[in-house]
Order: structure tokens, then sequence, then C-alpha cells
């Protein structure tokens, strides 16, 4: 082999390899390229489903007022809120549960003296929202404070409320109503924590099933006893 071939044959297999690194630069670019793409669109998902999420389950918009609590009366009080948040109440507190007609505000109040959510609603709501609320107030929180009625001239279809905070609502389903009651619920605003909302004294009939009970002749008052073993679930 000459000189001239020999020499030739090794520019050619340097050309080769050339060719060769060249191709393995750009696939493993190719590569990277292609991986670091993919983190970024799951970053990009991820973020944008994060935010998203705080923004459904945003509470900046709940109103919050402060009330000195322990103010028991025996008459029927003018609040300023529809429903209301605080203030005077009645001596004796709503046993916690879902009822189908209004109650009485002023036992309400008690009953979010002792740490339990309101759920209110229009009763011209339609029936299938009405049993999505059910449905929410049965499996979210502590079903020993929660409480859920009908509520006339109410100024949203949905307004849902703890002591010193209320949130207006439009559909049932709106995440903000799980996160209301997760934050509120016995909260740290509340009055009295770990006070029943059911027991003896509680009040277990609707508005139109009886009338405020009248001031007792020898001042007897309800006994605000703490509950026995509260749910401590927050779903």
């Amino acid at each position: 082999m000459t000189k001239e071939k020999a020499q030739a044959r090794r520019e050619n297999l340097q050309k080769l390899r050339a060719e060769q690194k060249r191709k393995q630069r750009r696939a493993a670019l190719l590569m990277w390229g292609t991986g670091g793409l993919i983190i970024v669109v799951l970053v990009g998902v991820v973020g944008f489903y994060l935010v998203r999420q705080a923004q459904e389950t945003s509470l900046d918009a709940v109103s919050s007022t402060k009330y000195e609590a322990g103010q028991h009366v025996w008459n029927t009080v003018t609040y300023k809120e529809t429903p209301p948040v605080g203030g005077e109440h009645n001596n004796y507190w709503q046993q916690c549960a879902i009822y189908d007609k209004p109650i009485h505000s002023e036992h309400a109040v008690h009953s979010l003296e002792h740490g339990a959510i309101w759920i209110t609603y229009r009763p011209d709501l339609a029936k299938a929202q009405v049993d999505k609320l059910k449905e929410v107030a049965g499996s979210t929180g502590q079903q020993d404070y929660m409480l859920m009625s009908p509520y006339p001239n109410l100024p949203s279809p949905i307004v849902v409320s703890s002591w010193g905070h209320q949130l207006k609502l439009t559909d049932p389903a709106d995440p903000k109503l799980g996160a209301f009651i997760k934050r509120y619920q016995n909260g740290k605003d509340t009055p009295e924590p770990g006070a029943t909302c059911g027991g003896a004294d509680a009040i277990s009939t609707t508005a139109d099933q009886a009338p405020l009970p009248p001031q007792p002749q020898q001042q007897q008052q309800p006994q605000e006893t703490t509950a026995p073993s509260p749910s401590q679930s927050q779903k």
C-alpha cells in the first residue's frame, strides 16, 4: 500500500469517526432536550393545577366580623347579617343536624358560639342542589358540629357561616364550601371550644314547630356541657 493510499485511508477513518461523534452528540442533545421539555411541561402542568386549586379554594371572599360572646337573651334578636354570625342569642342552642325547615336564628347563633358551621340556602333552591348540599354537609368536617337549614331572603343562593365569618356561594359543588368548613368549624375564633352542639338542653324543633322558649321564672339556665366525644375527622 502506497503512502498516499494509507494517508487517504486514515483521513477517511477520521472523517467517519468525526461524523459518528457528531451523530452521537446530536442524539444526546435530542434526548436531553426532549427530557428537559417533558420536565418543563410537567412542572408547568403541576404548577397550573396548584394555582388553579388555590384559586378554587381561596377564602378571600369570606367576610369577618368581631362579636362579643356570651350575650344570652330570651327575646327575639334583630341581626345585622343574613343569616347572623354572632351577637346576642338565645340561652338554648340548636341541635346540630340537617333541617328541611327554617330554624330560629337565636338558637343557631348559640350553636355557632359552640363551634358549629351553619349552611343556609334559599327555600326555592332546586332539589338537586339541596341534595348536593346535604351530601357535603354529611361528609365534610365534624358531623356533630354541622347545622343546615333553609333561610328566607338570603343575599345569595347559599350562605355558609361560622362565629364571626361568612361566605356567599351559588353552587353547592364549589370547593370553597369544603374549604370554609375545614378552616372555621371549631376554629380559632370559636368562643366556647369543646362545648356540645347537642345534649339534653339542645333545641331540636324548627321555627314553625315551636316559638322561642320563654324566660323561666326561676332563672334556671341550660347547662353548657362539653361534648363527650366529638368526631375529629376533617374530610
